[in-house]
């Protein structure tokens, strides 16, 4: 339990640093529900989500009154559909995520994440099934997320995989072009894709996971942001040796605060608890920004020469304050830097002091990567798939998580803005170099392989 410093800090920041629990997020195997007739699938998915997840919300907000913490949202993540979807033809699959759809409003939550596959080596028919219809899937419904994991440290890059994707975003924009392609918000393709993550459109539920079982994800870039200025106001400047001790520390107590969140709801629940997801997942608003610790560092903004260094101090002082609060740390744990989510990143794109290729680069030591980055529509799918790659490259070469959430706008062009509302918040049109060889380059297809550290048995 915390003792009584921690909780009368936790309530400092509750009251002053926008601290909240992010997400409570039950994680639900489906692989149970399997049938070969789609109707039969369909009611033993209802039930099944029926069954385990209707007292979720209300849990949730029972334990977020009585501890005074926000749980911000509520969701789902089931296994990966595709696992699922091999004895159906292509006409059912819309379906079959509208059953997904309507089982998550069922029980009132804000989003369910599965729909997808693990193709790093090659596709089955149950994966081509559900990347084909990942389009139609996401524009057709409010509350279905999509996550393709094309790459891995072990097995390389599926080169083959990546060109479908950047096809895939680029269909997916087009079906929600009324909505600014708000559905490519709900997709995400990633390398080295984490069982475990409570955070979307990422999570699903792995097949190493329990058959039901409770994740949390918190919030905390306010929380450091304050304990950062704090420091810096007082008489002579810390050293970064010492504000990364000041991170842990934080981290520390922000982690505790998930944990006993999550072990709770999992407890009234029945199920068992999984992991605390301790990465610094901020929100539009001022206060809460991952961008605006930059600033309290004394850079000018997120973007600027040092920003890669200090975002490598950052994730590494969250995740060892977080493993030392907690022996079940899991998910991408770290830093987040999406584009349109957070308000000082936001503003450095606006402004020009953070372009596309930097971003790519701050995304070596992060914890995603090109996360909710809006690109003009016109951006050729060939393009869209080769940034992918890039963003895979570094993922499995340093054997770390990376992932590509892109939103190509329809009608939009580089400086535009663009404004996808809620916790997606808003942001410029970022520029990029859309050269027609990029379709040469792709269509080479096969996979790249795995590097040479990857042989570790």
């Amino acid at each position: 339990m915390l003792t009584d410093r921690e909780v009368a800090a936790t309530l400092e920041m509750l009251k002053n640093e926008h601290l909240d629990v992010r997400t409570v997020t039950l994680g639900l195997s489906l692989l149970d529900c399997a049938s070969d007739d789609l109707d039969r699938l369909r009611s033993r998915i209802t039930s099944k989500i029926g069954r385990l997840a209707d007292k979720l919300v209300e849990t949730c907000d029972l334990v977020a009154e009585k501890y005074g913490i926000p749980v911000v949202n509520k969701r789902l993540a089931v296994s990966p559909i595709s696992a699922l979807a091999g004895p159906f033809k292509p006409a059912q699959m819309p379906a079959l995520a509208k059953s997904l759809d309507e089982a998550a409003s069922l029980v009132g939550v804000d989003f369910i994440g599965g729909y997808g596959a693990m193709v790093e080596k090659g596709f089955t028919r149950g994966d081509s099934l559900v990347l084909d219809s990942i389009p139609e899937a996401l524009a057709a419904t409010e509350k279905v997320c999509a996550s393709v994991n094309v790459a891995s440290s072990r097995a390389g890059i599926n080169m083959d995989a990546v060109e479908r994707m950047g096809r895939i975003v680029k269909e997916t924009a087009k079906l929600s072009s009324e909505r600014d392609a708000l559905a490519c918000a709900k997709l995400v393709v990633f390398a080295n894709i984490p069982e475990d993550t409570p955070f979307m459109a990422g999570a699903f539920s792995g097949p190493g996971e329990p058959d039901a079982v409770v994740n949390v994800g918190v919030s905390g870039p306010g929380v450091v942001k304050k304990a950062v200025d704090r420091a810096m106001s007082r008489g002579e400047r810390p050293s970064f040796g010492e504000l990364s001790e000041l991170i842990k520390r934080t981290a520390y107590k922000v982690t505790r605060v998930g944990e006993i969140i999550g072990r709770e709801v999992a407890s009234l629940l029945g199920v068992p608890f999984g992991v605390v997801d301790l990465s610094l997942a901020p929100s539009p608003r001022v206060g809460d920004s991952v961008g605006e610790i930059f600033q309290s560092f004394g850079l000018k903004s997120i973007g600027a020469p040092g920003s890669t260094a200090l975002l490598a101090l950052l994730n590494d002082a969250v995740k060892k304050g977080g493993a030392f609060a907690s022996s079940h740390v899991g998910g991408l744990s770290g830093a987040f830097i999406p584009v349109s989510e957070d308000l000082g990143i936001a503003r450095a794109a606006v402004e020009g002091r953070l372009s596309l290729e930097k971003l790519e680069a701050l995304t070596s030591v992060c914890s995603v990567g090109l996360d909710m980055v809006a690109l003009p529509g016109d951006t050729s799918a060939s393009t869209l798939s080769a940034l992918i790659a890039d963003e895979m490259a570094i993922g499995v070469v340093n054997h770390k998580t990376t992932a590509c959430r892109l939103i190509p706008v329809p009608g939009k062009k580089a400086g535009d803005s663009v404004r996808f509302g809620g916790l997606l918040g808003e942001c410029s049109i970022m520029a990029v170099a859309d050269y027609p060889e990029a379709e040469a380059f792709i269509s080479l297809g096969g996979r790249v392989p795995a590097p040479v550290s990857s042989l570790r048995n």
